[in-house]
């Protein structure tokens, strides 16, 4: 699995998977129950991951839809 974008915003996150989800790429979003463990404070972002194989697609996508800057770097 590979990170393709952290975040705080459950908005953002959600319009991602979204994203993702329709154009048949695999995303999870992981870390999401870390917010009971932090008080719900929203300082751990989560992480949204992909299978390696998607990856290149998947951060296409995403720089198309939410702009590059909002995306993890690379390996």
């Amino acid at each position: 699995m590979r990170v393709v974008l952290k975040s705080n915003d459950p908005v953002l996150l959600n319009f991602a998977e979204v994203l993702l989800k329709d154009a048949g790429i695999a995303a999870t979003v992981l870390d999401g129950a870390m917010s009971v463990l932090e008080g719900s404070v929203g300082v751990l972002p989560r992480r949204l991951v992909v299978g390696e194989a998607d990856e290149a697609a998947a951060r296409s996508l995403l720089a198309a839809g939410l702009g590059a800057a909002a995306l993890e770097p690379g390996p």
